[in-house]
């Protein structure tokens, strides 16, 4: 993920020449490839402080979201589906906001 600026940068390596007989030693050439970079971890879960700012960003986002589909029920304007529809994505996005600040599975701290 990311962008080429940020990534580690890696040489182009054209198509290997062809070589008549087959190599001595296959080994020794199936060694000299380095082994592939481990698995990262998505930003949110990596500090706690991430995990903060970012559920809180989001449950601000999805409550301002929500608020903003109920003032017009207030003032006594029959619900339309649209705002129905803001209300539930302002719900999903708070939900997801409260999920990244739960952690339900613990995945954040490991024990063992």
């Amino acid at each position: 993920m990311g962008s080429l600026v940020t990534q580690p940068f890696e040489p182009f390596r054209g198509a290997a020449p062809p070589e008549a007989a087959s190599p001595a030693r296959p080994a020794a050439r199936a060694a000299a490839v380095p082994p592939a970079s481990p698995e990262r971890s998505p930003a949110p879960t990596t500090c706690w402080g991430c995990r903060v700012l970012c559920g809180a960003g989001l449950l601000g986002a999805g409550g301002h979201v929500y608020w903003a589909a109920r003032r017009p029920l207030k003032l006594g304007c029959p619900p339309g589906p649209g705002s129905v529809m803001q209300m539930v994505v302002g719900i999903s996005i708070a939900c997801c906001g409260v999920v990244l600040l739960a952690d339900p599975k613990g995945k954040s701290f490991r024990f063992g």
